[in-house]
């Protein structure tokens, strides 16, 4: 796979290619945001069983306690928008870096329930602004040729962060001992490492050219196009300030007005059945599903690394079609794969088969979401919205993502223990809706700048 990150006369090659580094690099380091997201979101699934021998919960208290991050998750969409506005998206980033380091401190370190889901939700807060900071973020500072491939990078350091996760539980497990009481706040503490790097590097990073348009601060934003080796930085970062301007009022836009409607909804649409596929309940459950199919402790950690392995190749196949096939082909495939693949786990559980098709049903889960959904949400979703109303828009539409989860997080493993066939079975319904509502409403936006893409979804003021 080859992204070409420089182009124009050759008098420019150097300085374009410098650019283009820089421009990977810095969407690089926002990704680590996303790592993190993805260490947070997966790291618990290797240890609900330890927690819940460790605080004697039942299947509702447990559920809450995975759910309990999830509630600081929708905190943290719903409010990043806002600071992400007024601070800027890199300082946003440096801060969910320093939440990030306390939760993974304070959950290791945990002296009572309470404590952790005290810090669970802290964590929970840094996943929620992550979701809607780190792919703003690479969305405003990506020439529109390479967009859809860099905010894809955001997706693939989730992915990678959930494999991390599950490897890391695996190691811990048997470095200390699968019955080691103990286990649990060696799996949450890893990811202070991570944490702190993300810290570091949070601190060096341009801010958004979008971002310094929309402060009046248009020679910082046209030098940092230029230091991102963008093609014609002048004349991009008027199209900016043109497109600013063509959507003020002369006073702070808010987002729920009409023009902003159809844009707004589409997002919102697409993060929604982003959870309705039924991805975070296989993520968060993956050791737990396993051990209902039969599985002892070790083998369904193993198994839960093959289904992480699954989830990062497919994400690179996402990644090589994004920009070559277009976002709504990858979900029309995707919505078809993720029906067959769910028919199957429903069918696995309503039959108690045991053994290998058990690992297939939830490598097509987890693999027809990351080539389709996993790959295309955080690129539709800023793409989407106007410069304007991005930040507010995007924590709109993560904030009903984040919901979505919270519920399903909490009400999946009672569900699954009473009947995993009917669970299966709804995510795999959701999926034929979703097939038909993104064949009818959803626009192409591969290879359109957002300016463009601005005035295609526009309303009549």
């Amino acid at each position: 796979m080859h992204v070409d990150f420089h182009s124009g006369a050759p008098g420019r090659d150097s300085n374009a290619l410098a650019g283009g580094r820089l421009l990977f690099l810095s969407a690089l380091i926002a990704a680590l945001g996303s790592l993190l997201f993805g260490f947070d979101t997966a790291v618990i699934s290797g240890a609900t069983e330890q927690l819940r021998r460790a605080f004697s919960l039942s299947d509702s208290l447990l559920g809450f306690t995975v759910t309990s991050a999830l509630l600081g998750t929708m905190f943290g969409a719903l409010t990043a928008g806002r600071p992400a506005d007024w601070w800027g998206r890199q300082w946003v980033l440096t801060i969910l870096a320093v939440f990030f380091l306390i939760s993974a401190g304070g959950c290791a370190l945990a002296w009572d329930w309470y404590a952790l889901l005290g810090f669970r939700f802290i964590g929970g807060i840094a996943v929620g602004g992550a979701s809607v900071v780190c792919p703003m973020y690479i969305t405003e500072i990506a020439p529109a040729k390479v967009r859809g491939f860099l905010v894809c990078v955001s997706q693939l350091n989730i992915v990678i962060g959930i494999l991390v996760a599950y490897f890391s539980n695996y190691l811990v497990a048997a470095i200390l001992g699968n019955d080691n009481p103990e286990s649990w706040r060696w799996m949450f503490g890893v990811m202070a490492l991570p944490s702190f790097a993300f810290l570091a590097a949070a601190l060096v990073i341009p801010e958004s050219p979008r971002w310094l348009v929309k402060q009046n601060r248009f020679a910082d934003a046209t030098a940092v196009l230029t230091r991102f080796g963008h093609e014609d930085p002048a004349r991009e970062g008027r199209e900016i300030q043109e497109s600013l301007a063509s959507e003020s009022t002369g006073v702070r836009e808010h987002l729920f007005q009409r023009k902003y409607l159809k844009p707004l909804l589409l997002a919102c649409m697409i993060a929604v059945f982003n959870q309705l596929d039924g991805i975070n309940a296989v993520i968060y459950y993956t050791a737990d599903i396993f051990r209902m199919a039969g599985a002892d402790k070790a083998g369904a950690l193993e198994e839960s690394v093959i289904v992480g392995f699954t989830n990062l190749l497919m994400t690179f196949v996402g990644m090589a079609l994004i920009d070559r096939v277009g976002r709504k082909a990858l979900l029309l495939v995707g919505s078809v794969t993720l029906v067959i693949s769910h028919l199957l786990a429903a069918w696995v559980f309503a039959t108690h088969a045991q053994g290998w098709i058990v690992i297939l049903a939830l490598m097509g889960v987890v693999g027809s979401h990351a080539y389709s959904q996993g790959a295309v949400v955080w690129v539709v979703i800023n793409e989407l919205l106007p410069t304007a109303v991005r930040a507010s828009g995007s924590a709109v539409a993560c904030f009903l993502m984040w919901t979505l989860c919270a519920v399903i997080g909490w009400v999946f493993p009672v569900v699954a223990h009473a009947s995993g066939a009917y669970a299966f079975g709804f995510f795999a319904l959701m999926m034929v809706l979703q097939f038909v509502l993104v064949a009818k409403f959803l626009p192409e936006t591969k290879g359109i700048s957002l300016e463009e893409l601005q005035k295609r979804l526009s309303l009549p003021t």
